[in-house]
């Protein structure tokens, strides 16, 4: 599933090529990526309008539109959304943007997971808040946002990264190596976690997304940025997808297990695996 870096670098494409370009006409070619909106309108809501910006939240990718509207498009399992000039269609067409100058945007997604949703500017914060926590290369990410977040929550740490209510953007790929560089073992409760750990998966989640940046996101299967090109950060894992393979760090061997039904590559040799904090009420209980 495309992460923030993916979701991110297909932005970061778009904004110069697409802004100020006006929506000739949108055709909804399953509808399913609109579901529970009719494609018609879902179309006629885009076809004329001038796309102001390029903005995202989390794993959504937005365009801003005049008329204070936003088409929020999330790529989910396979999704990408390509820009074209004049080739044949792409395989696995789901739905196409045509724009003034004679480009295309497309959403292809072969397992038609992916979906859109047009909303008032007004409706955007309401929609996010129920889907997204903080976003992580955002200021509002600290040690004591993270500490405060994972507090009294018993679910791993791989789980609480996954939860896009915790921390907006995440995915397999970069709670894995989030966690290692943090030195954190993904089965430690979220909950067990002190200021100084908080402040190491800080530091982990920030590195970990800003080195998917700069190889321009993991094309692991079916990610391909808004140019079709693959990209690189397969090449740069420190631990996922490397099971069996020598730690970077200590030299120790790289394992798989399964957590909240995903695959998790860790090191057990340096990856610390944090003990449950017992609750006040029984530590005084314990005292007396």
């Amino acid at each position: 599933m495309p992460e923030l870096p993916e979701v991110e670098t297909i932005r970061r494409q778009l904004e110069p090529e697409i802004t100020g370009r006006r929506i000739v006409a949108a055709e909804v070619l399953d509808e399913r990526w609109a579901r529970p909106t009719r494609p018609r309108k879902v179309e006629r809501a885009l076809a004329g309008r001038t796309i102001e910006g390029v903005e995202r939240r989390g794993k959504y990718l937005l365009l801003r539109l005049e008329g204070d509207s936003t088409l929020a498009m999330h790529l989910r399992m396979t999704g990408n959304l390509l820009l074209e000039d004049g080739s044949p269609d792409p395989p696995y067409l789901r739905a196409q943007l045509r724009l003034d100058g004679g480009r295309r945007l497309l959403f292809t997604d072969p397992r038609r997971f992916g979906h859109a949703v047009v909303l008032r500017d007004h409706e955007l914060d309401e929609y996010f808040a129920a889907r997204l926590g903080v976003e992580p290369l955002s200021d509002a990410l600290t040690a004591a946002e993270l500490c405060r977040r994972a507090a009294g929550r018993r679910a791993p740490l791989k789980s609480f990264l996954l939860n896009q209510l915790g921390v907006a953007g995440i995915g397999n790929i970069y709670a894995d190596e989030a966690l290692f560089r943090a030195e954190l073992h993904p089965l430690s409760p979220a909950g067990s976690m002190k200021p100084e750990d908080c402040e190491r998966l800080r530091l982990g989640i920030v590195e970990a997304l800003e080195a998917g940046l700069r190889s321009g996101g993991a094309s692991i299967d079916d990610y391909r940025d808004a140019r079709g090109q693959q990209g690189a950060m397969q090449d740069e894992f420190l631990v996922h997808t490397r099971e069996g393979k020598p730690c970077p760090r200590c030299g120790g061997e790289i394992e798989r297990i399964v957590v909240a039904g995903r695959s998790t590559y860790f090191c057990p040799s340096c990856q610390r695996r944090l003990r449950r904090r017992p609750r006040r009420g029984a530590r005084s209980r314990a005292a007396t």
